[in-house]
């Protein structure tokens, strides 16, 4: 991505630096703190309190690293929820997509079960299928682990390590990409923000997305879950091109308008009738 034009600070007053923040914002779709120190001349304490600025007026909106733009006002908030605030919406859409994407896994398989609220319902639609037997589950996410521990030893739980992230109560780099780079699973069910046919699986977090990334790599089969609510939707990390999923388990709310371009795409789509 290329550099904005070196600015004089002495010459360009705060408001007109600012302003040009704005328009850069909604050029790029993204603009790093660190662009902005060297673009403006500025320190780092400069550059993000002109973003936190920007911020209460509504015209952008802070994410790490740096700011994208504001969502429309009748769109969907930028801002990540909580692991608890995504828990306590869209129960029934995370109900059918668990209990669907549940029933791909069969007895003797390895999967990875990326952090999540849908995905935790997948967990959780695991337990309940008493035949299932000798499955090993890989998750980077703490609440996932602590729902799977009741079917010890009949499940096989490793928790990947790494930082944790209490928003979502995942673990991140560094470390969990050690274990991600010396296991091979059958299936890797991986949460997202967004999926779009020419963008492919994004999301809102980067830390995240790079580790979503690296179970992509791990694993032979990728099911990418989300909710109707998140289709056509493009965020700020990338976590693969559509090409590399097999499948999507989304709820019955989708919509034939949304899927068709997915399916164009090449992507398998299961929804509940």
């Amino acid at each position: 991505m290329a550099t904005p034009e070196r600015t004089d600070p002495d010459i360009l007053p705060a408001h007109q630096r600012r302003e040009q923040i704005q328009r850069l914002i909604g050029e790029r779709g993204f603009v790093r703190v660190s662009e902005l120190r060297d673009a403006f001349g500025v320190s780092g304490v400069t550059a993000r309190a002109d973003l936190d600025l920007l911020e209460s007026a509504g015209t952008l909106q802070r994410v790490h690293g740096g700011a994208v733009p504001a969502a429309p006002a009748s769109g969907r908030p930028l801002r990540e929820s909580s692991f608890e605030e995504a828990l306590a919406s869209s129960v029934l859409p995370k109900q059918q997509i668990g209990a669907l994407a549940a029933s791909l896994v069969t007895s003797g398989q390895s999967i990875i079960l990326d952090v999540g609220t849908t995905t935790l319902s997948i967990a959780h639609a695991l337990l309940a299928r008493a035949e299932l037997t000798d499955v090993v589950i890989i998750t980077n996410g703490l609440s996932i682990a602590l729902a799977l521990e009741p079917a010890i030893p009949r499940f096989t739980v490793i928790v990947t390590g790494g930082s944790l992230r209490p928003l979502q109560h995942s673990l991140v780099e560094p470390l969990a990409a050690t274990v991600l780079s010396q296991v091979h699973a059958d299936l890797a069910f991986i949460g997202c923000n967004g999926v779009e046919a020419g963008r492919g699986v994004t999301n809102i977090n980067l830390p995240e997305a790079g580790i979503k990334a690296l179970m992509l790599a791990a694993a032979t089969r990728a099911v990418v879950v989300a909710d109707a609510s998140k289709l056509g939707q493009v965020h700020l990390g990338q976590v693969g091109p559509l090409r590399a999923f097999h499948t999507l388990v989304t709820d019955a709310a989708a919509g034939e308008a949304v899927l068709l371009p997915l399916r164009e795409a090449g992507l398998t789509v299961l929804r509940p009738e």
